[in-house]
């Protein structure tokens, strides 16, 4: 038996990723200065699986996304980018004025880029696969090349096809028009597969995640014949994971060398394995290592999970479940939280240590076998339980889900109470943290700086973007989370319950990272958590400003959870939770509340057949937390997801306005709005790509806001950037938002006419 890790973090331990490329954004590292410091940091990156399994990739280290680099890849480049000038066009693609759609990598919290297909022709224009697997074979390394398959790359991207009124951008879902493209990259990936063989690769890693989605009959059919074709080159190892494959069958009899199961999602496939068997002339690369979630695993248990594997087949790898990016990537300084709590982690080093472990111990290594052992003592330490927080949750009845009168109602009270004018504008909530406001908090944490000290430079920056916002003219304002370093971590340092790191960084895409908080205990509030702030920004101005909170799912979706409760009854603590903050703003004269909720989508199972299930619970968490008084505005944000194919649970969140992604998407998610009968709420359009520097134009953001007129009424609309500030610099954000207000203000006196 052999041990394969792959899709080890590539941030670092001291987020050197992040430095290098946003060094080189900012004019301070030349590109040949660039590419030395990813060298070394993928040197350095490769040591930790060296150290502890016998298989690992190479072609990990993209400069910016994965899904990007297999499109430039295969020369799959818009004609808006053309022509390819190397890194100059590839960060124009990722991040420029006409940056390709991000959106949400599966059910994670990573954002891809959706590659376009315009011409629909292939060709090697990049080969990274080969780049790499060289790289590394010079530096006496010996790697399994890893790439993006043909058909996850098709089932992600879309295509560009000419229209009455210029272009659509949609999926490629016709089988005779996906058959077509399939055929036409195929010889791409036939050079690339024959090009790492001849430089002396045994094995190549494929990964297709898709093959967890609900496929069709036609899909399968492709795929077989897509890798009968390529088996013929070169010893292929197809990786699936987050989910069970939706044809377990159809999987099996592939006809390639290894096949990858995540084993850690769900049990379905290890039913199907132990229903179907594995077919004997194949290697087994069982997930087992939970790649998504920090807890230890039972290595008592995956030692005899192991052990009854190798009854199905002689021919097994252990793996992790998925890639490892989602996780920290070490342990070391987190020695601030509890000993117990530490006792349980287990970051992206220690996944792979525990494949080790699990290696060992199977050849009865008695070291091993010492610690697998303290293992299953450290994870039977429970926490306890909070009594008020479960005696809330029992108590629970359909009223606590429901606003005391219908929208239509709520509305004309809103609309009395706060008087804005047609297109009203606003802001997601963030404004840029410049280093000041850095290097202010880290003085602040290390206890430098006093919290009166503090408190008064938190004020005095809400003073200055109140006053900016009024100058600006915008209608509803925000006192800008300058005391926020996260929108969930801010929330989970507020609550108990909830653990948070110091150097637990994860990347979510390009250069932006997040720390994700760990859900250990019951979650409760102990104290009012954004009160001092959004009060006193209300005391500065007559006009509204926004309380600002994140929703239960998504302060769920983007942390770590504990497992020995359901999702269900974590979201609906933290929902009581923010309650209590709702109604304390309110009782404060807050006027209108955003609760934010991004990963609401993210949230969701891969598979469709499990959706009425996950969104029942989500949708109530949500209402929990926001049944405010009937002239209190309920606001929500999301972005960056597939939106439209939800927009049946997102209607039943009975929000009063919902804030949108519409900029890169192209305004793709109107579409939704337009099929769904009977749509009544109020919509902020991101007129604007806050993750591009480039700065709009009114006649950019207008055009978005023309193509949503002709679908939903101009009463229903509001303007606002696609998300939050807090990442862009102040010089590119006064002048979006002077255009934007400015563009407004037409879009006003044209309706007058």
């Amino acid at each position: 038996m052999q041990t394969l890790a792959y899709g080890f973090p590539k941030l670092g331990k001291k987020r050197e990723f992040k430095k290098l490329l946003e060094g080189f954004w900012k004019g301070n590292l030349t590109e040949e200065e660039l590419h030395k410091g990813i060298e070394n940091l993928k040197l350095k990156r490769v040591e930790n699986y060296q150290d502890n399994v016998d298989l690992f990739p190479s072609n990990e280290v993209s400069l910016y996304d994965f899904i990007l680099d297999t499109a430039v890849m295969v020369g799959a480049i818009p004609g808006r980018f053309q022509p390819y000038k190397g890194l100059k066009t590839y960060f124009e693609m990722a991040r420029g004025k006409q940056a390709l759609e991000l959106t949400k990598w599966f059910n994670t919290n990573y954002h891809y880029l959706v590659p376009e297909l315009e011409n629909q022709d292939f060709s090697i224009l990049d080969n990274f696969p080969l780049k790499d697997f060289l790289f590394h074979q010079r530096h006496g390394i010996n790697t399994l090349p890893k790439m993006i398959g043909p058909f996850t790359f098709l089932k992600l991207a879309k295509l560009i096809k000419p229209s009455k009124g210029g272009i659509e951008i949609e999926k490629i879902t016709d089988p005779e028009t996906f058959e077509v493209l399939l055929e036409r990259l195929m010889p791409v990936y036939q050079e690339i597969l024959k090009s790492v063989v001849e430089a002396g690769a045994n094995i190549i890693l494929i990964e297709e995640p898709a093959l967890v989605m609900e496929l069709e009959p036609w899909e399968w059919n492709l795929i077989r014949k897509t890798y009968e074709v390529l088996s013929k080159i070169a010893d292929l190892w197809v990786l699936t994971y987050y989910d069970s494959v939706s044809d377990y069958l159809s999987f099996i009899e592939l006809p390639v060398r290894g096949l990858g199961l995540d084993l850690v999602s769900n049990q379905e496939n290890l039913g199907s394995l132990k229903t179907w068997g594995f077919p004997k002339d194949k290697v087994l690369i069982a997930g087992i290592i939970n790649g998504r979630q920090v807890w230890k695993a039972d290595l008592e248990s995956k030692l005899r999970e192991v052990e009854s594997l190798l009854k199905y087949t002689d021919n097994l790898v252990i793996s992790n479940s998925c890639p490892l990016f989602h996780l920290p990537v070490s342990l070391a300084g987190e020695d601030h939280l509890p000993p117990e709590l530490i006792n349980k982690l287990s970051f992206a080093e220690e996944k792979l240590t525990e494949l080790k472990l699990i290696k060992k111990g199977l050849e009865g290594d008695p070291e091993a076998l010492r610690v697998i052992t303290e293992t299953k003592k450290a994870l039977q330490v429970s926490f306890g339980q909070k009594k008020e927080v479960n005696e809330r949750i029992s108590q629970l009845t359909e009223r606590d889900f429901i606003r005391d009168i219908p929208y239509s109602e709520r509305m004309k009270l809103q609309q009395e109470r706060l008087k804005l004018p047609l297109f009203p504008t606003t802001t997601i909530g963030s404004f840029p943290q410049t280093e000041d406001v850095r290097a202010m908090r880290a003085k602040f944490n290390r206890g430098e700086i006093g919290a009166e000290e503090y408190k008064q430079f938190i004020r005095q920056k809400i003073v200055e973007v109140i006053k900016l916002q009024e100058d600006l003219e915008l209608d509803v304002l925000v006192h800008g989370e300058f005391e926020r370093t996260d929108m969930v971590e801010f929330f989970a340092q507020k609550l108990e319950g909830i653990a948070t790191t110091k150097q637990g960084w994860v990347l979510s895409y390009g250069s932006r990272v997040y720390r994700p908080p760990i859900i250990f205990g019951d979650v409760w509030r102990s104290a009012p958590m954004t009160l001092e702030e959004i009060t006193y920004a209300q005391s500065l101005t007559q006009k509204p400003v926004k309380g600002m909170l994140t929703g239960p799912v998504t302060i769920l979706n983007w942390s770590y959870y504990r497992e020995d409760l359901s999702k269900e009854q974590i979201a609906y603590q933290i929902a009581l939770a923010l309650l209590d903050e709702v109604k304390d703003l309110e009782n404060a004269g807050i006027k209108i509340i955003q609760i934010d909720e991004p990963a609401f989508r993210e949230g969701a199972p891969i598979k469709r057949r499990n959706w009425d299930e996950y969104f029942s619970w989500a949708v109530k968490a949500f209402r929990l937390c926001s049944k405010a008084r009937p002239e209190t505005q309920i606001h929500t944000h999301m972005c960056y997801s597939e939106f439209n194919e939800i927009i049946d649970y997102i209607a039943q969140m009975d929000f009063d306005v919902i804030s949108i992604e519409a900029s890169r998407s192209k305004g793709e998610i109107i579409e939704a709005f337009e099929n769904f009968t009977g749509w009544d709420r109020q919509i902020g359009l991101g007129v604007y790509d806050i993750h591009s520097p480039s700065v709009p134009t009114k006649e950019e953001m207008k055009e978005v806001v023309r193509r949503a007129l002709k679908v939903l009424p101009r009463e229903l609309l509001w303007i606002n950037p696609d998300c939050g500030l807090k990442t862009r610099r102040w010089e590119e954000v006064i002048p979006a938002l002077k255009n934007m207000v400015e563009m407004a203000k037409e879009l006003r006196q044209e309706a007058r006419l």
